[in-house]
């Protein structure tokens, strides 16, 4: 039981204005684990007020500066792995091997990466008579959802500390007890007072309190499309730079002409990105399109390798299948989405949405797979954010692409066929901001964001380090 009481503003730990507390709760076990405070716009002010009071003296520092203190950051994170990963199994329900690897691994990773990063970037160039210079944009606020916690904490504040930013997070509430953690990491790592800042609460109170304040200049969100809307009206008011990472529908279009190992090695690579994180993961291929004269045996393949897919206690080492989602009100919303599924026709192939009979407690949903989807269906539209994957058949492979863009969202997809030169082609015809190609592994340097309706800018990289940044013309 993780009692947090307390939080950090100004270098301080330092007790909320607000009396309110808010439970986190086990997935697995659905019992809390920890309390934070429920904080108030008030709380929101001070900590605006220390990131612009520290604003001047870190953004004037040599980024080579800067860069020590965010390598300090990544060997404190390195440090406490474990604690991490145990930590964001709990509170998300993520197998606690995969979350060692990927819930504390990945954020380690990437917040080191900009140690090398910030090495090699021009911060001035010359052209003509013109000296460009990148300066920091000022104060940010980060608001980050529950999927990859920590992760989606790192890929904000790595480049905006980096940048000469200063900053104010607000992690969500479900899953907020891994960002007191980089807080005492931060702290143990000396970065000056007011230079990062953590207000935990609720987003129409905290959240939404950062995105309206005036001396907020950028606000970065990752979360739904709804909430990111919400965020982007209310930053509108003072004209404040807006970057979004939000939902995601995402293709997975197997192409015609792959030998029987590839086509099985195609299969395990969809499943793969459906179920990780038991399907909690904005760029999970959430649909297979697959060549109409093949369906039937890609889906029969389909839902035999998905019944590999064991639930689990997330917390026991040897569990390497999938975990609970990560609350009541997700497992109720992906089993109503499968009920729909059902009621609008798909086949059914394995899974459903009625309860594993196994588990007393703990949000578990069966991993499920629909067959003969067409692209109208709701579970072929709307993002689920749970271990469901909807085939879709196709008769060309323009029809394929054609099906693949006819989604509000661009965040990510795959191709996979029998030659690197025809996927690609197909690929670069996917209106995404990344895809995956032939099972290709996702790259932490490489700019991660969407089109369309998945939101505006790019995290990761040298990229994310550009979205943190102001551009001045100085002509002499």
């Amino acid at each position: 039981m993780q009692v947090r009481d307390k939080i950090f503003i100004d270098g301080s730990w330092v007790a909320s204005t607000g009396a309110d507390t808010i439970e986190v709760i086990n997935a697995s076990t659905e019992q809390v684990m920890g309390t934070i405070p429920k904080g108030t716009a008030a709380d929101v002010a001070k900590a605006v007020a220390a990131a612009k009071a520290a604003l001047v003296e870190w953004g004037a520092k040599p980024v080579e500066e800067r860069a020590k203190f965010v390598q300090l950051i990544a060997d404190g994170l390195a440090a406490r792995s474990a604690e991490i990963a145990e930590t964001i199994s709990g509170e998300v329900g993520m197998p606690v091997f995969w979350s060692g690897m990927i819930q504390a691994g990945l954020p380690t990773a990437v917040m080191g990466s900009y140690v090398e990063i910030a090495k090699n970037f021009k911060f001035e160039e010359q052209v003509g008579n013109t000296t460009v210079v990148r300066e920091p944009v000022g104060v940010v606020g980060c608001i980050t959802p529950w999927n990859y916690p920590l992760h989606q904490i790192i890929c904000k504040v790595a480049p905006a500390l980096t940048a000469g930013c200063t900053v104010v997070l607000k992690p969500s509430e479900v899953a907020p007890l891994n960002a007191f953690l980089l807080a005492e990491i931060i702290e143990d790592a000396g970065v000056p007072a007011g230079v990062f800042n953590l207000v935990t609460g609720t987003g129409p109170e905290v959240g939404e309190a950062i995105a309206s304040h005036p001396d907020v200049n950028m606000v970065s969100f990752t979360g739904s499309t709804a909430a990111g809307i919400r965020v982007t009206e209310l930053a509108a008011k003072t004209v404040k730079r807006v970057a979004t990472e939000l939902g995601g529908k995402s293709p997975f279009v197997i192409l015609p002409g792959l030998a029987d190992e590839q086509l099985d090695q195609a299969v395990n690579a969809g499943l793969g990105s459906c179920y990780m994180n038991a399907g909690q993961t904005c760029i999970a291929w959430t649909r297979m399109l697959v060549p109409r004269d093949q369906h039937d045996a890609i889906a029969a393949k389909a839902a035999a390798a998905a019944e590999t897919f064991a639930l689990g206690d997330p917390s026991n080492p040897g569990h390497m299948g999938l975990g609970p989602l990560i609350s009541a009100t997700q497992r109720d919303r992906v089993r109503s989405y499968i009920q729909k599924g059902i009621d609008e026709g798909a086949t059914l192939m394995t899974g459903g949405a009625d309860a594993p009979e196994e588990f007393e407690a703990g949000y578990y949903v069966k991993p499920t797979v629909f067959a003969n989807v067409t692209n109208d269906m709701t579970i072929a539209k709307e993002e689920i954010f749970g271990p469901v994957l909807s085939i879709i058949p196709y008769d060309t492979v323009e029809d394929a692409i054609a099906i693949a863009n006819d989604t509000v969202y661009g965040l990510h997809a795959g191709v996979f066929g029998p030659d690197a030169d025809g996927s690609v082609a197909v690929a670069k015809r996917l209106q995404a901001g990344q895809v995956d190609i032939n099972g290709q592994k996702f790259n932490p340097l490489a700019p991660f964001g969407g089109y369309k309706q998945s939101g505006n800018g790019r995290e990761l990289g040298a990229h994310g380090l550009d979205e943190f940044l102001e551009t001045k013309a100085l002509n002499y």
